[in-house]
């Protein structure tokens, strides 16, 4: 949906400094431009779970991180996820990949699909869906309105063939 450049403009106009993430399929076509960006760190990491904690780290030592995650790794990392925003009340912000949200008629019983947005209201999170390329500006608009009420929030990345 983004290109691998637009992404890191993007990132880059909010004032991110570190990405940390473990990417899926749609968004490891980024991986290029996130590592060769200037200003801009790269972290990988190994289980979601991990994310939100390095994430915290950075915030408290005076970063400005963004995750991002596949929506299968958001419900394997609850409790880090629990831990950071709601213990620690850390304003982090996340790109949450949306598993086959443009293929619902090919691909309709996907429990990924399913669970995502209720898991979010669960957790009481502010979210937007970014399900073409024009509604970019949303997240930027969400990322601006959670760091200015200190905040977590996420955006949905719809993924699956347009």
């Amino acid at each position: 949906m983004f290109s691998g450049p637009q992404i890191v403009a993007t990132l880059k106009s909010l004032g991110i400094t570190h990405v940390v993430w473990l990417p899926d399929s749609t968004f490891g076509a980024w991986e290029a431009a996130l590592n060769d960006a200037e200003g801009l760190e790269l972290i990988r990491v190994c289980r979601e779970g991990e994310a939100w904690s390095i994430a915290a780290g950075l915030h408290m030592g005076g970063a400005q991180p963004l995750l991002i995650i596949q929506c299968t790794g958001l419900f394997e990392s609850g409790d880090a996820l629990r831990n950071a925003i709601y213990d620690y009340q850390l304003p982090l912000f996340a790109l949450v990949g949306y598993r086959s949200f443009l293929n619902q008629d090919a691909i309709p019983n996907d429990s990924a699909r399913v669970f995502t947005e209720p898991i979010l209201q669960a957790w009481q999170l502010k979210y937007c869906l970014i399900d073409a390329p024009e509604k970019l500006p949303e997240l930027v608009e969400l990322y601006e309105e959670c760091q200015r009420d200190g905040a977590p929030g996420v955006a949905l990345i719809a993924e699956g063939r347009m």
